[in-house]
């Protein structure tokens, strides 16, 4: 974008100064003026213009069909869509009874299980709406930010669902055969103590990951604000972790205090990040910025440390390094569920499962590798 200040440096060869006489020309200069400031005018309009835009496609295109809409308010007034009506819609999506006393409100087990009022209204007039693009040869389309899946005994994405129990089945197997090999198998100190300096690191890396996964797996049977948050939450201190626990181990520091230097700034950073967003506005494209950025950050790490390293295990480290680098693109190219079942998403949680065990292996070995050296010191 042009401004006045670039025309005189442009036009004259450098910043104004009192010796430039600027106005030799002077219905030039104005003209030249009055175009710039058109431009600027010109371009301001084309950002508001682009900015607006931005904001309309953010919103989804099947909530913003009139004829979806209109399904929904239908559906919440008498509680039905076509010839299927929810008895349940009775009570509101906020809670509040709408004819009756308070002890005929519907008990939280019941919300969970049957849903609400306004969810089962845009469910229903989704699958219509799908049905009738469908009748016209069009794709499906995004409701509320979601794709079109299809409900199995109330479980929203049962795929995803599905996945997600097995990632955090692999999780546990993995941190318990962890456990076993430190504590049963492996050499440990006269006080107990594993010689392997990064156990409790691992530890509680183990712990996180498995609390990622089961909220994943509740916040895709049941998305709601709680499991949302939840979800997300997990994820975010499960990513900083991680990224902490890759520059503590690349870079071999074990000095405690060395530890806690690098660890809390970005401790402080994640468990801010969590409360902005639980607190105070839920930005889903700054979150995505952040995990986006620990995400690659720590691959990197891993990666650089893999083409130094001379660890015998580093071949399975280069394959978590590039699977995981290759799943990632699941999450960028977005596309519908498969029969209304399985999405981009679900194949990136699918993806995860063996890149977990690879994981946990490499994990273990680097337990391995990490006493025989220590013990050949101590001997």
């Amino acid at each position: 974008m042009y401004s006045v200040y670039q025309f005189h440096q442009v036009n004259y060869g450098g910043p104004l100064r009192c010796s430039d006489n600027i106005f030799q020309e002077p219905l030039h200069f104005h003209a030249s003026v009055l175009q710039i400031m058109m431009v600027d005018r010109y371009w301001i309009a084309f950002f508001a213009v682009f900015v607006y835009l931005v904001r309309v496609f953010e919103a989804s295109v099947g909530d913003a069909d009139p004829l979806y809409r209109a399904c929904v308010e239908q559906c919440e007034k008498t509680g039905c869509v076509g010839e299927r009506c929810f008895p349940h819609c009775k009570f509101p999506s906020d809670g509040a009874v709408v004819d009756g006393p308070w002890y005929l409100q519907e008990p939280l087990y019941l919300r969970w299980k049957q849903w609400d009022c306004q969810s089962d209204c845009r469910y229903y007039c989704m699958l219509d709406r799908e049905k009738e693009r469908e009748a016209l040869g069009n794709g499906p389309v995004k409701y509320h930010g979601k794709w079109p899946f299809k409900r199995v005994y109330g479980i929203q994405e049962p795929a995803s669902v599905a996945l997600s129990a097995l990632n955090l089945a692999m999780q546990f197997h993995g941190w318990l055969s962890f456990f076993i090999l430190l504590n049963y198998k492996l050499p440990l100190k006269p006080n107990k103590k594993a010689y392997y300096e990064y156990t409790c690191l691992w530890h509680i890396y183990g712990l996180l990951s498995m609390n990622s996964w089961f909220w994943s797996a509740v916040f895709h049977s049941r998305d709601v604000d709680l499991t949302e948050k939840l979800d997300y939450s997990s994820a975010v201190a499960l990513l900083g972790f991680s990224l902490i626990l890759a520059i503590l181990r690349s870079f071999n520091v074990r000095v405690e205090a060395a530890r806690v230097m690098v660890s809390a700034p970005l401790l402080a950073f994640v468990t801010t990040h969590i409360l902005y967003l639980n607190f105070y506005k839920f930005d889903y494209g700054w979150n995505m910025k952040v995990c986006v950025v620990m995400g690659v950050a720590q691959l990197l790490i891993w990666a650089i440390w893999a083409g130094v390293t001379r660890h015998p295990s580093r071949w399975k480290l280069w394959t978590v390094v590039v699977g995981g680098g290759l799943a990632m693109l699941l999450e960028i190219y977005d596309f519908p569920p498969y029969e209304g079942f399985v999405d981009a998403h679900a194949l990136w949680h699918a993806t995860t499962i063996p890149l977990t065990y690879i994981w946990w292996s490499f994990i273990k070995d680097d337990a391995e590798f990490q006493t025989a050296n220590l013990l050949k010191k101590v001997k």
